[in-house]
């Protein structure tokens, strides 16, 4: 990532931490770096794992307080599939995912949303809908071989 991008970046990252009370800080912004270069969507382990390299002494503790200030700021989604950990996206637009059955990767659907498809806001049992996501379900290249 470029200089001026990973700047800008952490100036957004920093005004929405603080709107929403919680600090900047450096073991926050390379955590946050992570998850925007990436488009797995990873688990907090693994984004660990990935950050340690960087900065030896971060805590697993300290990046999972990390994602839950992103998704509490808005600057993330936090993405639960039922079974399994949660996973992080940095991207924060509408849009969808896929997710492969065997290996459980996750990623942003290619293509756009259909503009036309859209729930009701309220359902025939008078469920309230206030958002939702699709997400296909298949195999990722490498697992279909």
């Amino acid at each position: 990532m470029k200089p001026a991008a990973k700047a800008g970046i952490e100036e957004e990252l920093r005004a929405a931490l603080e709107a929403r009370g919680h600090r900047f800080t450096a073991q926050r912004a390379a955590v946050y770096s992570y998850l925007r270069g990436v488009t797995t969507h990873p688990t907090a382990d693994e984004i660990f794992r990935h950050v340690r390299e960087a900065i030896p002494d971060i805590s697993l503790a300290t990046v999972y307080k990390a994602l839950e200030a992103f998704v509490s700021a808005g600057a993330a989604h936090k993405l639960e599939f039922g079974s399994g950990p949660a996973r992080y996206d940095g991207r924060t637009d509408d849009h969808d995912h896929t997710r492969c059955l065997k290996c459980g990767i996750v990623r942003d659907a290619v293509g756009d949303r259909d503009s036309e498809f859209s729930p009701e806001p309220i359902t025939q049992d008078g469920f309230r809908v206030v958002s939702y996501r699709l997400e296909l379900l298949g195999y990722c290249p490498a697992c279909r071989n």
